[in-house]
């Protein structure tokens, strides 16, 4: 198949008498006939190069792998069903019965299910690791390591990794590297170049984009995606739906508008964060107050909305009611669309219940400011 853009060009799937649709064309469909025996058989013979059924491959599809893989620099992405499949797949394409993974700790809750539960099912162990430090994870690498998982910023704390020296290490030993780059998006950091081997992202946060899709992606050489194709995607059947593609590559034609804005905004609250005599720390390492600030900026151009904050309050009552204050901030979970979002740490499974982490969305940030400031005044 050949791509120019939106259209896909190749004839078998034009559509009659219309010539060059702005918006990309959906293939709501479950499978693809074929003229003859011979095309058929020829199909069969490698799904992922062919449109032989959609659990496979899709046109739709197709056209926003191949999006995501020239926004990440690397040769192939395919798309899942979800990002926590997405984060499934690449790992359990690199583990046998018997492995070892070693996994930062602050990894999405999710992915450290499946490196510390659910692959313990089939024999393969883990070590969680503080990852900020490279003697520890050094350490931590056995004869029998296969997989580095990390992410970068990390959920919640939003610690960054030194990426460059961990791809060199990890290379050292002979281990798989794998990176969450959902906080930073592809236009913000590309891990491939830095030397790491698997790039995940939750296509539900900032590639899509408006919080109403969900999906993830992986994206490498086309040597550990194809294994990752044949593997884990195809027999498993983490498939994304032709129409749940169509809305993710909506939203990447608008990712390089959203996430200044979104960058830009975060930046002005943490500043008034920073200076709120109910806040003790603010957690965003692109600000050149944050700790990590150094490394974050000599691997990454920008930032999203994503932040996270700790009051000096211990009150678990008050802070709740200061959440259930807040009035552009909508509770939940997620993060990446429009909307302002909070998230108290408190009901997470040993959750601080200091921490509270912010979605800043598309809304004016001086609203926003004026929003945390009335419902912070109960602390």
């Amino acid at each position: 198949m050949k791509y120019s853009g939106d259209i896909l060009t190749d004839d078998t799937y034009s559509f009659s008498g219309i010539e060059r649709p702005v918006a990309a064309p959906l293939y709501q469909t479950s499978l693809f006939t074929f003229p003859d025996v011979d095309s058929l058989s020829e199909a069969v013979k490698d799904e992922s190069l062919s449109h032989l059924y959609t659990r496979g491959n899709n046109p739709t599809v197709e056209l926003v792998e191949q999006r995501i893989a020239k926004l990440e620099g690397g040769d192939q992405a395919k798309l899942f069903s979800s990002g926590v499949a997405a984060i499934a797949s690449s790992i359990m394409s690199c583990v046998e019965q018997g492995d070892h993974i070693v996994c930062t700790k602050d990894a999405y809750s999710w992915a450290k299910y499946i490196c510390g539960t659910y692959l313990a099912r089939f024999g393969v162990t883990v070590t969680f690791v503080d990852a900020t430090d490279i003697l520890t994870v050094e350490r931590a690498i056995q004869k029998n390591t296969k997989v580095l998982y990390l992410e970068s910023p990390g959920t919640l704390l939003l610690r960054v990794h030194d990426l460059r020296a961990l791809a060199s290490l990890a290379k050292i030993h002979g281990i798989k590297t794998i990176v969450d780059n959902t906080w930073a998006t592809p236009l913000y950091q590309n891990p491939l170049s830095f030397g790491i081997d698997l790039v995940v992202h939750s296509a539900s946060k900032y590639l899509g984009g408006h919080s109403d899709v969900i999906g993830g992606a992986v994206i490498g050489s086309d040597q550990l995606v194809e294994k990752i194709f044949r593997t884990e995607f195809l027999p498993i059947g983490h498939v994304p739906d032709p129409f749940q593609a169509w809305l993710i590559q909506r939203g990447m034609r608008t990712m390089h508008v959203r996430l200044p804005y979104h960058y830009a905004s975060a930046l002005a609250v943490c500043d008034h964060l920073y200076n709120n005599e109910k806040v003790e720390e603010v957690y965003y390492p692109m600000h050149p107050k944050s700790e990590w600030y150094r490394l974050a900026t000599s691997q990454m151009s920008g930032g999203c909305g994503l932040l996270s904050l700790k009051v000096k309050s211990t009150d678990v009552s008050r802070i709740k009611q200061a959440v259930d204050r807040l009035t552009f901030f909508r509770i939940g979970v997620s993060w990446g669309g429009y909307e302002s979002l909070v998230f108290p740490s408190l009901v997470a499974k040993d959750g601080d219940p200091s921490v509270i982490r912010l979605h800043i969305g598309l809304e004016e940030p001086e609203s926003l400011i004026k929003d945390l400031d009335q419902a912070f005044s109960i602390l």
